[in-house]
């Protein structure tokens, strides 16, 4: 980028890694922080630091988390007979917006791409095993992403747990095909959680 000083362009090509921030944004973005003075900008680069030194996955349902266990895992209120499996631990804050779901959570870190070459093994099945082999949980909630890999990641653990005597069942109306979990609003979710179905 030869029209801003080599400083502001590494910015701005450093804030288009984000999801969703384009060149535009990025720009915007980078002379939106030029105007701050020094200490505001300090403490957002604090800030980015501080969560990349102190957040890690629990060590439980790999949920990322300051403290282990995170707060859902370490809540005595909440059931342990039925867990809600999702792909990343921002699909946890729309299943919470719902307040229809008291369990306990499993974070995957990902789902299953053939294509991406992302396997069972790169995932957190095997945490997941152990965790059921307790025979404390009844029901597991597949809230994967209703996406082909999402699909492709429910089918997998429908036939994984499906042996150990547990229900399986799958979020239901009301998220699109194709869609994100994090960008559903608290009534869609409700519904979603409502209409789970049996996989």
């Amino acid at each position: 980028m030869g029209d801003v000083a080599e400083p502001v362009s590494r910015l701005i090509d450093q804030l288009k890694k984000f999801p969703g921030i384009g060149t535009k944004s990025a720009q915007r973005m980078a002379f939106f922080l030029l105007k701050m003075d020094t200490a505001e900008a300090n403490q957002i680069a604090e800030a980015i630091l501080d969560v990349k030194r102190s957040i890690r996955c629990c060590s439980i349902c790999n949920n990322l988390t300051d403290v282990d266990p995170c707060q859902y895992c370490s809540q005595p209120s909440r059931s342990d007979k039925s867990l809600c499996i999702v792909e990343e631990s921002n699909n946890i804050l729309s299943v919470e917006r719902t307040h229809a779901f008291n369990g306990r959570y499993h974070v995957l870190m990902g789902s299953l791409s053939p294509l991406k070459g992302i396997t069972p093994d790169q995932l957190t099945m095997a945490s997941l095993l152990r965790r059921l082999e307790s025979g404390v949980v009844e029901e597991v909630i597949v809230a994967t992403n209703p996406n082909v890999e999402g699909e492709t990641t429910a089918l997998y653990l429908s036939r994984l747990i499906k042996p150990l005597g547990i229900r399986v069942t799958r979020l239901g109306l009301g998220l699109p095909v194709g869609g994100d979990l994090e960008y559903a609003d608290e009534v869609t979710m409700t519904k979603a959680l409502e209409g789970r179905r049996e996989l």
